[in-house]
């Protein structure tokens, strides 16, 4: 080999050498930049949390997942049963979806054990429920309407309630009691009514508008009902006076009582107050639809089981499920949660409770994949303080879920980030407005939660749960996860 042969091919290998080098250092640097990219993201929310004053004393759990590879990619306490609030919903609406179907409807019977003729029904009127939480006032209005089409002018016999669909065991077991006269803490029937199309079911709405200076506030109930009575001590007070009202409904009664003080000039308040016993509720709305079609009855007004040979006259069904889970998510309906419940337990194991619904919930999150044994499930909105679930879980459901046919309805469910409307941006409407972000919240005393997806900046999508536990202030909750998802989404 001459010199110049020899010269030339030592640089040619040298070259050479150098080129792999150089590729493996690419490599190995943009290796190294991708794990500094999570490390970036685990290195902020852990200086976040230890450095954030609301958080000192509290329970911070996080769990992040890729939506596309279900990876775990942090957590902070992720495997520690935590209190989720109203992040209960997303087992609820997933085991419902995976039993009941997109297609389930609650439907409402009008029946007879009599016989129509000459304008008088001979026998007693049946009203059977099975779980709309969604009738309206309106709805009872076209029973009505419906019977008087079909000839039916007098009922010789009685008017008789059937909520035997579900048991009657009316709220959750473990319901604060100082929650039960607020629409979230509604009784469950199986014939219920709702006052408006947030649809919580068992309530009535409270309006209190101020009068003149040193009289009583003006006081309407929605729908207009003589199974409310008000008593209203209140005044109206001084402009410059703050507003000092207290509405409350005493327990075992349908008595609300008003107290305190409004402004003159001030906006109405409007508080949405449950009733005592929603079946009574329903019945008396049918009572006055029937008045208003000026069809009499003879008998009595109770409630019992309809007998099995009852004709139906009319039957009345519900929106399907994939449509009432918009308002049952965006809105996080508590009453279409437990309705919800009862009716998985109803379908699969013929009771209508809480017992056996839960035990169908333990059993579909067990078949999509979860750790049921990790989890304690005391209801189906989460308004329990002793339901505990794991970060990990939760993140973990939301990304099994993403292959079932039902997905879209769930994810259609779930509120979006920054959208005024109610029906679209629920109660994540006033935050994250310049995030891509569609998650559940969730809050009950001391503890506020929120889990979801959020789009990255990089164009990946992530799924995320943050649970917050033992806060002194609930309401500082929803900041401090907000930062946290700023985190999350500027990967």
């Amino acid at each position: 080999m001459t010199v110049k042969n020899y010269s030339f091919g030592m640089l040619f290998l040298f070259l050479l050498i150098f080129m792999i080098g150089s590729v493996a250092t690419d490599k190995n640097n943009e290796a190294a930049n991708t794990t500094e990219e999570r490390n970036t993201m685990a290195e902020q929310i852990e200086n976040y949390i230890k450095n954030e004053p609301n958080l000192n004393g509290a329970i911070t759990g996080i769990s992040i997942r890729s939506a596309s590879s279900g990876k775990k990619l942090y957590d902070h306490m992720g495997d520690i049963r935590l209190r989720p609030a109203s992040n209960m919903k997303l087992l609820t609406a997933a085991a419902a979806l995976a039993v009941l179907g997109e297609n389930h409807t609650f439907s409402t019977e009008i029946l007879t054990n009599g016989s129509i003729n000459g304008g008088t029904l001979a026998g007693n009127l049946f009203v059977k429920g099975k779980g709309d939480p969604t009738l309206l006032p309106s709805d009872f209005d076209n029973f009505a309407k419906k019977l008087k089409e079909s000839g039916v002018n007098l009922i010789k016999g009685d008017i008789v309630a059937d909520d035997t669909w579900y048991d009657d065991v009316r709220l959750s077991p473990d319901l604060i009691w100082s929650d039960e006269h607020w629409y979230y803490g509604a009784q469950i029937s199986a014939l219920t009514a709702s006052p408006d199309t947030d649809y919580d079911a068992g309530t009535v709405i409270v309006k209190v508008s101020p009068g003149n200076k040193g009289e009583k506030p003006d006081v309407t109930v929605s729908p207009g009902t003589n199974y409310i009575e008000v008593k209203n001590t209140a005044l109206t007070s001084e402009p410059s006076v703050e507003e000092d009202l207290t509405l409350k409904r005493v327990h075992g009664e349908n008595t609300i009582t008003i107290e305190g003080t409004i402004p003159v000039g001030s906006a109405a308040i409007k508080e949405w107050m449950t009733v005592w016993e929603p079946t009574g509720y329903a019945m008396e709305l049918f009572q006055q639809s029937l008045k208003k079609e000026e069809i009499s009855w003879t008998g009595k007004v109770k409630m019992e089981a309809a007998p099995s040979d009852a004709e139906v006259l009319y039957s009345h069904k519900s929106m399907p499920l994939s449509e009432m889970l918009v308002p049952f998510m965006k809105l996080s309906n508590n009453t279409i949660a437990e309705i919800l419940v009862k009716e998985m337990g109803k379908v699969i194991h013929g009771e209508g409770s809480w017992e056996k619904g839960l035990e169908v919930i333990e059993t579909e999150l067990t078949k999509m994949g979860m750790n049921a044994d990790s989890l304690m499930l005391r209801d189906g909105s989460g308004i329990s303080h002793a339901t505990l679930i794991p970060p990990n879980e939760i993140s973990k459901l939301l990304y099994l879920v993403q292959n079932k046919n039902w997905y879209d309805s769930y994810l259609h469910s779930l509120p979006v980030a920054g959208k005024a409307d109610r029906m679209i941006g629920g109660t994540l409407k006033n935050r994250m407005e310049d995030k891509n972000v569609k998650a559940k919240t969730g809050t009950i005393y001391g503890v506020s939660t929120l889990s979801g997806l959020v789009e990255s900046e990089s164009g990946e999508k992530l799924i995320f749960s943050i649970m917050l536990n033992n806060l002194l202030d609930e309401e500082d909750g929803p900041k401090i996860e907000d930062k946290i998802v700023e985190i999350i989404a500027s990967q």
